[in-house]
C-alpha cells in the first residue's frame, strides 16, 4: 500500500465509491468524495484536482489490477467495480507487503519481555497466524535491550500516562542523594545507551525549566496524580535533541565549535559512526584527520570522546580539553 498519507486517504475514498452499488459515481463525485475524506481525516481544505483523481485511478488499475468498469450514462460515465463486495482492502498481501509486515513485527518484538507488555505475545501470534508469517527460519536481527535494567517495571505506566495525558507522582533518587517526591506531567520517552529516560514538566520547576529529564532506573515509585495535565505545546523533541549527544540538554549553554585531531584506527570508526550529526572532516592527512563538530557539549559527548582517548586530540575549545583532562586525571588516580 502507498505510504503517502493523503494518497492512502484518496485510495480508500475511491475504493468505497467503486464498491457502492447503490449509487453512481461520476468523475466530479469521485473528486468531491476525495476532498471530503481529506478534510475529515486531516482538516485540510486544499482539495483534490480532477487530474489527481484520474492519476489515482490509473495507479490503482496498474498497481493492484482492480476490476474497474467505466459505464456510460448518456454523455457521462460513472465508475464501479465489476463485482459486488470487491475491495482493495480485502485482497491478500503481496510478497513485498508480507516482508514489510515481518519487519514491523521484528521491531514490535523489542517490547517482548518488558513488564505489562505480555499482550505483545498474543498480538504477534495472531498476526503470524492470520497472514501466515510464521517461518522456521531463525531470527536474523537482534536489537540491543537490557531486560534486567532497574526501572523497566515503570515503563508501561509512564507510556500509558503519556498516551492518556495523566499526571504522575514520582519518588526519584539521584546518585548519592536523598529521594525526593515530584509531580511530573509526562511528555516523552527516549532510550539512550540501553537506558530509558522520561521527559516532562516538573510542577515545582515549571517556571524555571521547560523540561525535566528523569532516568527510569532512578525512579523508586510512581502513582497517578489527580492534578490537571499540562500538555506539551512548545517542544518538538526531534529538534530538542538535535544539538546534543545523548539526552542531556542545557538551556543556558551555547552551541560550540569543536575541533578534533583524530588518528587511525579511531578515524575509521568515527568516519563510519559519527560522534554527532554535525560532524565534518575538514582535512585528511596520512595518519589522521581534522574533524569539526557544532554541538552543545555535555557529559555524554565527553564520554564518547573518552572511548577514543588514546587517538583523539582536542584542539578547541579549551574548556572541553580541561574537562577531559580532569576526568582522565580522576581515572588515573583511581587506578594508580
Amino acid at each position: 500500500m502507498p505510504t503517502n498519507k493523503h494518497a492512502q486517504i484518496r485510495y480508500k475514498a475511491l475504493d468505497e465509491c467503486f464498491s457502492n452499488f447503490g449509487r453512481r459515481y461520476y468523475m466530479e463525485d469521485l473528486v468531491e468524495a476525495c476532498c471530503k475524506a481529506i478534510l475529515d481525516k486531516t482538516g485540510s481544505k486544499k482539495g483534490v484536482s480532477k487530474r489527481q483523481v484520474q492519476y489515482d485511478i490509473n495507479h490503482m488499475e496498474t498497481e493492484w489490477d482492480i476490476p474497474l468498469q467505466r459505464l456510460p450514462d448518456g454523455k457521462k460515465m460513472y465508475y464501479r467495480y465489476d463485482r459486488r463486495h470487491y475491495s482493495i482492502y480485502n485482497q491478500p498481501l503481496d510478497p513485498t507487503e508480507i516482508n514489510q509486515l515481518r519487519e514491523t513485527l521484528t521491531m514490535l518484538n523489542r517490547f517482548r519481555g518488558m513488564p505489562h507488555f505480555e499482550w505483545m505475545e498474543e498480538i504477534t501470534a495472531r498476526l503470524e497466524e492470520t497472514f501466515l508469517l510464521k517461518e522456521d527460519n531463525p531470527g536474523m536481527v537482534e536489537f540491543a535491550q537490557n531486560p534486567y535494567l532497574k526501572g523497566l517495571n515503570h515503563f508501561t505506566d509512564i507510556f500509558n500516562a503519556i498516551l492518556n495525558k495523566q499526571v504522575l507522582s514520582i519518588t526519584y533518587k539521584r546518585f548519592a542523594k536523598e529521594a525526593v517526591a515530584m509531580i511530573i506531567h509526562p511528555w516523552f520517552l527516549k532510550q539512550y545507551n540501553n537506558r530509558w529516560f522520561l521527559f516532562g514538566l516538573n510542577d515545582d520547576l515549571q517556571y524555571r525549566l521547560p523540561v525535566t529529564n528523569l532516568a527510569l532506573d532512578r525512579i523508586e515509585s510512581l502513582t497517578f496524580h489527580p492534578t490537571t495535565y499540562i500538555e506539551n505545546k512548545g517542544i518538538d523533541f526531534e529538534e530538542y535533541f538535535y544539538d546534543v549527544v545523548g539526552v542531556t540538554v542545557y538551556w543556558d549553554k551555547p552551541i560550540e565549535k569543536v575541533i578534533l585531531r583524530v588518528e587511525r584506527p579511531a578515524l575509521y570508526y568515527i568516519e563510519t559512526k559519527p560522534l554527532h550529526g554535525s560532524q565534518r572532516i575538514k582535512e585528511i592527512k596520512d595518519h589522521c584527520a581534522i574533524i569539526e563538530l557544532k554541538l552543545q557539549i555535555n557529559y555524554e559527548f565527553e564520554t564518547s570522546l573518552l572511548t577514543y582517548a588514546d587517538c583523539v586530540e582536542i584542539i578547541e575549545p579549551q574548556s572541553l580539553k580541561e574537562a577531559i583532562q580532569k576526568r582522565a586525571k580522576t581515572i588515573l588516580d583511581k587506578n594508580s
